[in-house]
């Protein structure tokens, strides 16, 4: 079996973040009396290095493995923050 190229891994890291991070839900419910880390700010985050990486692999411009370590890296700290936040289910 094949490795998979690096555009495969970026398009699999960000069809897991929309599906697991809750990006379009309203700020009401991201935002409670405590918080640990601001959810908010950590979902901003994570959703600029999206729509960046989107826009770059519709440029066919590929992400070194460099690049692909790093965002995976931020989206396991954010996942890790929202669970903090009771926003998404441990795995």
């Amino acid at each position: 079996m094949a490795k998979p190229d690096r555009k495969t891994v970026m398009l699999d890291i960000i069809e897991t973040v929309k599906k697991e991070f809750p990006l379009d839900a309203p700020e009401a419910s991201i935002c409670g009396d405590t918080c640990v880390g601001c959810p908010r700010k950590l979902l901003e985050l994570v959703e600029g290095e999206l729509l960046y990486w989107e826009s770059q692999l519709k440029k066919d411009q590929l992400p070194d493995f460099d690049e692909l370590n790093r965002f995976g890296k931020l989206c396991k700290n954010v996942r890790r923050g929202l669970v903090r936040n009771g926003l998404i289910a441990q795995p």
